[in-house]
């Protein structure tokens, strides 16, 4: 039997047995395939002085509406403060709303006014282009795997929230 022979082979690379080089070229491919993926939102963003932060918000807020946001600092990863320099340029611009929260007056709830939705929606738009003409050229198959690794890669804490999202919507 060849290595190319083994479950999991393609074009006689065993994924289970990669080489040092084989992992430094993926690195590599996912830094190159991140600034694809962010160039067209960068460049829509530049329009409102807002980067990357910003769109993050935007993007989990409008997943998870209503979120609070000691949520979304879990989500995003960021300090209170970076967070919060963000949120007030989104309220300030009115993209954002923060309301208090239903059951604890502590808490703030986040939604998206319709200004947010539309500034939300043109920049997912973007990334959404880029990503199906991306999956179709792979194929089912990789997508699906493409996916298994993305989820491998999360963090035990990121892939609990990241199935808690996908099961609440």
């Amino acid at each position: 039997m060849s290595e190319s022979d083994l479950p999991g082979s393609q074009g006689g690379e065993t994924l289970l047995f990669l080489t040092d080089d084989q992992l430094r070229q993926g690195i590599e491919a996912m830094f190159f395939a991140y600034r694809g993926f962010t160039a067209d939102p960068d460049r829509i963003l530049q329009n409102y002085s807002y980067g990357r932060a910003h769109h993050r918000a935007l993007h989990f807020i409008n997943a998870n509406p209503g979120t609070t946001v000691n949520n979304l600092l879990a989500i995003l990863g960021v300090t209170k403060q970076s967070l919060n320099r963000v949120l007030r340029t989104l309220i300030e611009d009115g993209l954002v709303q923060s309301n208090v929260g239903r059951s604890d007056k502590r808490e703030r709830n986040l939604n998206l006014t319709d200004k947010g939705e539309a500034l939300e929606q043109e920049l997912s738009n973007a990334q959404r282009v880029r990503m199906r003409a991306a999956y179709r050229q792979a194929g089912p198959e990789a997508v699906q795997g493409f996916k298994r690794v993305l989820e491998a890669m999360m963090d035990p804490e990121m892939r609990r929230i990241y199935t808690k999202m996908r099961e609440t919507r």
